[in-house]
């Protein structure tokens, strides 16, 4: 990095840490890595980018190398990049658009959390500016606009998000004499044994109320009602309170009091779930399939948080056992992946609109796409990528898609923000004991029918 650009970077963390930390918000991580050579020269154009990047994750260092590259081959194009994660990105996005300014790049979802973006048309159709030939090198189901909320292709997702994954420590259990749960009764009964020796039975970061929600209640639900259902329920013709989806909620109940999941991890922030799973203080831990990338090999460092030889031998990825009454067996929420959009306020045909479509080009590219495939980020859905160089949990991640057969909505993908906020909020209140699967329901509902209203 040039000597100029490097005072820049620095002058950004700063201002954007101070920011964060003075709207209460420092739990997030937060680093301003961009880049803004040609301060100097009156024709470059400026690039305001908002990702979704961790900058404790392993392999940062390398992420920060990728769009270094871009910037060193583009001299005419200046990157002022920052770098988000969690709640604080979701804030700082609404806080964009309140005011009339949001990026003019931006990470985001098909849906659900980036909803107001989609259905406010603030991102352009990248179908016609990137082109049918570069789009070809895709997965046809992640160009496919009909599931994204904008209905055009507002994001090209980088992959197919399965964000229930359950990780097993298998050596773990078979030192317990235990075995992989196949139902539900098995995992329940593994709670004494491991309970008595200290080990937790099934881990969640659910201090983040979106965890339970995104990584295991939209896996519960799916398996008592389908889509169609769902969909139903965002048109009014079915309610959150009919008995199918109650014992959605009645099962989430259950999963506290039978000590399958202890209700300390309502205290245990996201960040912190990896690093217990790894140390063994729990037999499994339920994430998404983004989560994979906290335990594989850290390129810059040589290091991994589980080793892979224990990836190989003693890490094995698995859906949620069969649960009782479900009546859609071995169904698993799944979503299309984030990906990056263009603010639909950049001038059609426009120098900067031209530098954008060239950024995206270039991180959608084969090497980068790599780069993020080998760091265990996730697994493209660009078309013939792949490397010699992956992680066994990469390649069980590869398998475990294979493994599922049927799919259900993540509900912050598939509802509107009013109504998953308080599905996230009584969750957590259900693990409290503070509100009863019922009332839960009735609570859903009503922000449904204020949404349906709001129309």
């Amino acid at each position: 990095m040039k000597k100029s650009k490097l005072s820049l970077v620095l002058l950004l963390v700063s201002l954007v840490s101070v920011g964060l930390f003075a709207n209460g918000t420092g739990e997030t991580e937060t680093e301003g890595t961009g880049t803004a050579a040609a301060a100097t020269d009156a024709n470059a154009v400026t690039l305001n980018i908002l990702d979704y990047s961790d900058a404790t994750a392993p392999g940062y260092e390398k992420t920060k190398a990728v769009w270094q590259k871009f910037d060193d081959e583009n001299p005419g194009i200046v990157l002022k990049k920052e770098d988000l994660t969690n709640e604080a990105f979701h804030q700082k996005m609404a806080a964009y658009v309140a005011a009339g300014t949001i990026p003019d790049v931006m990470y985001m979802y098909p849906s659900g959390r980036s909803a107001v973006l989609h259905e406010k048309h603030l991102v352009k159709d990248l179908a016609p500016l990137l082109g049918p030939d570069f789009l070809s090198h895709f997965l046809p189901s992640v160009t496919d606009p009909t599931d994204q909320t904008s209905g055009y292709l507002a994001e090209l997702p980088q992959s197919i998000c399965y964000s229930s994954v359950m990780y097993v420590n298998t050596k773990l259990l078979k030192d317990n004499g235990l075995a992989v749960p196949t139902t539900y009764a098995e995992l329940r009964a593994m709670v004494p044994r491991l309970k008595a020796k200290g080990i937790q039975t099934v881990l969640m970061a659910n201090k983040d109320d979106w965890v339970m929600q995104s990584c295991l209640f939209s896996t519960i639900a799916g398996r008592f009602v389908d889509k169609q259902w769902v969909n139903d329920a965002k048109q009014g013709k079915v309610k959150f309170t009919d008995p199918q989806f109650v014992k959605a909620l009645d099962f989430v109940k259950q999963l506290y009091d039978d000590g399958v999941i202890s209700k300390s991890t309502l205290q245990l922030a996201y960040g912190e779930a990896p690093g217990l799973f790894a140390s063994g203080k729990a037999a499994i831990l339920i994430d998404g399939d983004w989560k994979q990338s906290s335990f594989v090999t850290d390129q810059t460092t040589g290091q991994a948080l589980i080793s892979p030889e224990d990836q190989k031998n003693n890490i094995e990825l698995k859906a949620f056992p069969a649960i009782p009454g479900e009546k859609y067996p071995g169904v698993v929420s799944s979503t299309l992946g984030c990906g990056y959009g263009i603010s639909a306020a950049i001038p059609a045909g426009s120098a900067k609109e031209k530098a954008a479509v060239e950024l995206l080009k270039y991180i959608y590219s084969e090497p980068v796409q790599k780069h993020y495939l080998e760091r265990g980020r996730y697994i493209t859905s660009r078309i013939g990528v792949t490397s010699d160089k992956l992680d066994p949990l990469t390649l069980k991640m590869m398998d475990y898609y294979s493994t599922i057969k049927n799919t259900s909505y993540v509900f912050d993908s598939a509802l509107d923000p009013s109504v998953y906020t308080v599905m996230n909020k009584v969750l957590q209140e259900i693990g409290l004991g503070t509100k009863t699967p019922q009332q839960a329901a009735q609570e859903i509902q009503a922000a449904m029918d204020a949404y349906l209203a709001s129309k």
